[in-house]
């Protein structure tokens, strides 16, 4: 979609009359003939427009995919989503994002894609993105703080997306899975995959990858008895830029809070509160070791608080938790 058609697309999302096609000729300078061919455009792109001669155009439906025309009107941002880079298909999101904060990319700027060819979870998992049913994106954040502290943000992103999922389907019960996961009875709903670029004492740019499954109605076999998604879960189909926005809506306050605080102790009583794994006896696999434990709480920089079994009170950084049944 091009900058014009993309124009006249947010211009009818956010009037609910009809526009004739010589205000929108006038309003972006071009001839009322050259608004039709962007109607045309628009109504072959799937959005359906109603036209009445003497009265103009009115946009009737939107597609229901995350781009900037469908997103912008839902957002509260100051600056999260004003750039949107919107891909029908990507090799990962994450990778296009880093490219563009490399190239110097403003903070709060956003990759978007219906589908990804690599996207990518920790450890290098591969991360399952099928067309036009979920969201995956990659938000591009500058934060003036040591390198130290940029992996709290995985937990304070993880709060953004369950506020969110609690607004919008008020019925399920999401949880928090330290690191960086949210799931809802028991299976994988979402997850955060956050990557920097920095010096010790100072932050490049770090871009946070999410991918949550939406309207996905069945899991490939392999995955069926781990993941899940909104669909699944409610029974109801959820819009993609509404989340989107809603996600965003979120995580802007409290990223702003987060860059005045100097850890995530202003948070922790909601992540205790809606952690999965708090006081659950867990594994918690490492590279090179396993450690087992009890969780009493998560930590203010963002670890994990595990009483071992000789019943020392440990901080786990990293890792992947597991629950024992045991």
């Amino acid at each position: 979609m091009n900058d014009i058609t993309s124009l006249i697309l947010t211009r009818l999302a956010t009037d609910p009359h009809f526009l004739s096609g010589e205000i929108l000729s006038h309003e972006f300078g071009i001839t009322r003939s050259a608004v039709w061919k962007h109607i045309r455009l628009l109504r072959n792109d799937g959005y359906q427009i109603e036209a009445i001669t003497g009265k103009g155009y009115r946009l009737g439906a939107m597609t229901g995919r995350p781009i900037q025309a469908e997103v912008q009107p839902l957002l509260n941002c100051q600056r999260f989503g004003n750039q949107l880079h919107y891909h029908r298909v990507a090799t990962s999101t994450n990778l296009l994002a880093k490219a563009l904060a490399g190239e110097g990319a403003p903070e709060g700027s956003i990759v978007v894609a219906d589908s990804q060819s690599a996207g990518r979870g920790r450890m290098g998992r591969t991360w399952v993105s099928p067309p036009d049913l979920n969201l995956y994106f990659s938000l591009i954040l500058r934060p003036a703080v040591p390198s130290i502290r940029v992996p709290q943000l995985t937990l304070l992103v993880a709060v953004a997306i369950h506020r969110a999922l609690h607004a919008l389907s008020p019925e399920l019960a999401p949880m928090i899975k330290w690191p960086n996961d949210i799931l809802v009875n028991g299976k994988k709903l979402c997850g955060v995959l956050c990557e920097m670029q920095s010096e010790p004492d100072l932050t490049h740019f770090v871009v946070v990858g999410i991918g949550i499954n939406v309207n996905q109605h069945e899991m490939p076999a392999e995955l069926e008895k781990i993941a899940t998604s909104l669909l699944l879960e409610s029974g109801k189909q959820c819009s993609r830029p509404e989340l989107l926005a809603t996600v965003l809506n979120q995580f802007e306050p409290l990223y702003n809070e987060w860059l005045l605080q100097n850890d995530l102790g202003f948070i922790l009583p909601y992540l205790e509160k809606y952690s999965m794994l708090q006081s659950k006896r867990v594994t918690i696999d490492q590279r090179n070791q396993h450690v087992n434990g009890i969780v009493t709480g998560i930590a203010p920089g963002g670890e994990l608080q595990l009483q071992n079994d000789d019943s020392a009170i440990i901080l786990i950084s990293s890792g992947e938790a597991n629950l024992r049944k045991t």
